[in-house]
Order: structure tokens, then sequence, then C-alpha cells
């Protein structure tokens, strides 16, 4: 949130106004934030809305004043260490390589996130605004717009699937039967507490093919390619086919399994390349993140893949 406005991104593309802004200020209330939209206190692109309206990607959401009462960003000199994980940057737009652990964005019990840390190291920076966003536990490839006209463009590129993603997981157990196409529809849950949930369901279709890449008794590393770009779809769609992402506490086992015995205190889950025209020149950038090493770490104590190992590199 920058100045109080929420801009909205393609993930968000499509959702009420009323559960957008119920996922983001988590510990208020459904019933004042209708309250809020009813009495004008929250505006859209500088207009009133109603809580049914459809927001699209590139709109500004205006929240009243008194939700700007949050903790004062970092001074430069504590937000510098950030820097050290940009990947690629031009005139136009930004790449990092977001650590585990990280908010992409302040919101809810989240005082600090990615962006936030890059503006407080960059303060003569005029535009700093997120294209898309991944998981907090998720690390990788985090792509950031530094004019308007480009973030239109991403998140256009995004809604229109022109952006291709890869990933990297461990799923549990053995994936047999080579290349797997999931095409299950995705539902938003309401939050329990500060916890976001999806589901499979009749909502909002996606797909994900997951490639085996190398294979043990208990788990495979798989490239993940998300053809939608859902919440959650990834780890949903691995654990709907019985192969949860270890070390995902949300939607796979959380007291037993090869994740405890390796030591993997974090998700499995790295977003290791992007691939995109960029938005202003029209070349096309192949951006990549490489495996953190907690996460080497953990294929260095499962040993060498017991079934259908590949020789190519993560």
């Amino acid at each position: 949130m920058k100045d109080n406005v929420l801009i909205v991104s393609g993930d968000d593309a499509g959702r009420r106004l009323d559960n957008f802004l119920a996922g983001r200020l988590k510990r208020m209330r459904l019933a004042r934030v209708h309250r809020m939209i009813r009495r004008g206190e929250v505006r859209v692109n500088r207009g009133r809305k109603s809580s049914g309206h459809r927001l699209r990607a590139g709109d500004e959401v205006r929240l009243p004043p008194f939700l700007q009462r949050r903790p004062p960003p970092p001074v430069a000199s504590r937000a510098r260490w950030i820097e050290r994980h940009v990947l690629h940057e031009d005139e136009s737009l930004l790449v990092l390589d977001k650590p585990a652990g990280l908010a992409v964005h302040a919101g809810g019990s989240v005082s600090l996130g990615a962006v936030e840390l890059l503006r407080a190291a960059r303060p003569r920076e005029g535009f700093l605004q997120l294209a898309h966003r991944l998981d907090r536990g998720t690390s990788g490839c985090l792509l950031l717009a530094k004019r308007p006209r480009v973030l239109h463009a991403l998140h256009k590129a995004f809604r229109e699937n022109e952006v291709r993603k890869n990933y990297v997981a461990l799923l549990a157990g053995r994936l047999k039967g080579g290349e797997r196409r999931v095409d299950l529809p995705l539902d938003r849950s309401r939050s329990t507490g500060s916890e976001r949930r999806v589901r499979v369901g009749s909502g909002q279709p996606a797909q994900t093919r997951f490639m085996p890449r190398q294979m043990w008794r208990e788990a495979t590393l798989v490239r993940a390619v998300p053809v939608t770009g859902r919440t959650h779809q990834i780890r949903v769609h691995a654990a709907a086919i019985g192969h949860p992402v270890l070390g995902d506490d949300r939607y796979g086992p959380t007291r037993s399994g090869p994740d405890r015995s390796l030591g993997l205190r974090r998700l499995f889950l790295h977003a290791s390349g992007l691939e995109l025209r960029h938005p202003l020149t029209s070349r096309t950038l192949r951006l990549h993140a490489p495996l953190p090493d907690e996460l080497r770490g953990v294929l260095e104590r499962l040993g060498p893949p017991e079934f259908g190992a590949s020789a190519r590199k993560t």
C-alpha cells in the first residue's frame, strides 16, 4: 500500500470489492468493510462503488485515512539488504529474487513486505508497484513495475497468460506416469482468522503442469508450470492429486512425512523463472533465480535419485 492506495493486481482482477478488501484487511469484520463501502469511505479510481463491484487489474482502491496508522517504514540503511536480491533491472521494471518468509506487501498482520523494503531502500524512486504476487513462503522471481504504463502492460500480459512462469517444487511421494496435467477449478474460502484458503470447487478455471525431474521413494522433484495464475494454485493442485508440496503446513501434512526428517523448515516451492516480452522494447526477457541453498541442502540429504533420475539441472 502506498499513500493509502491499493493497486489491484492481475491475480485479483474480477474479484468483488468487498472480498478484495476483506482479504487485505484481515482483522476487520466483513460487516465493517460493507459499511465503509456503503458510506463512500472507499473509492475505486476516485469514484464510489458497490460492494459487488468487480475490480480490474490496475484499479486504484483508496482507503479511508484512519487506516493509515501503520508502523513507520524502515530507514534506508536498514532496508538496503534487499538490493542484494535484485536479479534484473532497467528503466521500466525490476525483478527481485524474493526470499522465503518475506511477504510481497504489507497487509493484515504483516507490517512490512518486499515492496515496502525496496521503497525504503530507494526513497527517490517515484513509482514502484508489484506486477504480480508470490506466497509468503515461496521464494524466487518477483516482478515489479517502475512506471504506471509498464504496470498496466504487465497486468495485461499476466491476465492474458503471456508471461511464462516456471517453479521448482518437491512433492510428497512418487509422481508416476510422467508429466501430469491438472485441470481443476478453484474456489476461495473465507479466511479463518488471518488464514486464507483455496479449495478445488466450481469457481475459477485453473490449470497446472507437473513435470517430474528427479524421483525418490518418498519425494519427487518437479518443474511446475501454472498455465493460469490463481492464488495457491500449485499448492492446491499438488495436494488434490495426492502429492502435496513438502513443507506446506496449509494444504499438506503438518506433523509427519519426509519434510521433517529432511530438516525442511519452509515450503519447497521456488519461482525459478519468468519469460516475458518487455512491455516497452518488445524483446524477450528470460529471468532465472537459482535454487536457494536451504532447498539444495534438502536434495543433498535425499541422496542420488532412485527412480527416473534426470541429468538436467534445476
